[in-house]
């Protein structure tokens, strides 16, 4: 068991604990950029999609985990970022340009939905959303002229310094170049959460009475979460459309949307690392379902049959499964594991129980 003692408020709001953490974090960083030497160019495409998806996963934690506001429409300014690159990049814009600004004209698109949500709550917040997400597929056809319509878009790499960085032509540097973007976006996160505006998000999650009580302005601090929630996942958009190729109007559906909640909702809500947790078992999940019916093949006879509506099925069974037992999801548990190892063997029996109680203000949100 490890004590830290804090002498100053500084270590207090720092973002990691003791310099030990801060070591484990950058071994791990280490190890994750030595990726192209260690892993074939299959695994280290699988690896730069769960890096896409906890980056998308950050997007939807700011506007879920952290500010309490269901989405199942994020799919929509996935689709929003994703073709906001390419059209500037078709336009003659460099990348390292279009890319950034890809993000703000999210994030501003977002703003324009947050206006007429802010006075919805809980369940109808969310229809609002997927309504959107729906709609976002109707207005890509319509804008043919533009996104392409029916046939979508193609896009291959993209120059960098003069480099290629292309997903298939140079899938390491691809790698490193989502590998960056996964790093800035999660140290802005980490200091947005110690800024006056995180906690703000929090204040508003927690309790929205409570919070204006205490002078937030719960409809601007609304606003900035589906601003920079939409950002950053116009970002993470821009790279699935590089990661793909070619896209059209349903690479981006609704089911995209409810992957994503899924996704933050198994790996921990309101924690950075439950995106990141949450992005490997939606990436890899797909992949090891695949190489395991091989494998049952193998050992019982028969042939890899295809089941249609597996994936989700299994998808379907743990969101059940973490909700009834761990609603804090796969970091929450962790915590649990690492609290009963350091409290050994001081621990009490009920010192894990999920507490039930709420703000009878909150009741009915």
């Amino acid at each position: 068991m490890r004590i830290v003692f804090k002498t100053d408020y500084m270590q207090d709001i720092r973002p990691w604990k003791d310099s030990f953490q801060l070591t484990m974090y950058l071994i791990l960083l280490v190890i994750v950029a030595a990726a192209p030497w260690l892993l074939d160019d299959f695994y280290l495409g699988e690896l730069t999609n769960v890096l896409i998806w906890a980056i998308a996963g950050l997007g939807l934690m700011i506007l879920t985990g952290h500010t309490g506001q269901v989405s199942l429409g994020h799919a929509a300014f996935l689709a929003f970022g994703c073709y906001a690159n390419v059209i500037l990049i078709e336009a003659g814009v460099p990348f390292l340009v279009a890319f950034p600004l890809a993000g703000i004209l999210t994030g501003i698109a977002g703003v324009t939905v947050a206006i007429p949500a802010l006075r919805l709550h809980g369940i109808y917040l969310a229809i609002f959303t997927m309504a959107l997400s729906i709609l976002m597929d109707d207005v890509i056809v319509l804008a043919e002229p533009i996104t392409g319509g029916v046939a979508g878009k193609y896009l291959g790499g993209v120059e960098i310094f003069g480099h290629l960085v292309d997903r298939w032509a140079t899938p390491d540097q691809f790698f490193w170049l989502v590998l960056i973007v996964a790093i800035f976006v999660t140290l802005g996160y980490i200091n947005l959460l110690r800024a006056p505006l995180g906690r703000s998000f929090i204040a508003v999650r927690d309790s929205e009475v409570s919070a204006q009580a205490m002078g937030v302005d719960v409809a601007k601090t609304k606003t900035l979460s589906f601003a920079l929630s939409c950002a950053v996942t116009g970002w993470a958009g821009a790279l699935m459309g590089l990661y793909a190729g070619a896209f059209n109007n349903e690479t981006f559906s609704v089911i995209i949307s409810i992957q994503l909640l899924m996704m933050i909702v198994i790996g921990g809500l309101g924690s950075i690392h439950g995106a990141f947790l949450g992005a490997i078992v939606i990436g890899f999940l797909p992949q090891f379902l695949s190489i395991s019916k091989e494998y049952v093949a193998a050992a019982f006879g028969g042939n890899t049959v295809a089941i249609p509506g597996l994936e989700f099925g299994i998808f379907g069974v743990i969101l059940i499964c973490f909700i009834l037992f761990e609603p804090m999801g796969m970091y929450g548990r962790w915590l649990k594991i690492r609290t009963w190892f350091e409290l050994f063997p001081f621990y009490r029996k009920d010192m894990f129980k999920r507490q039930k109680s709420y703000l009878k203000t909150e009741r009915l949100r």
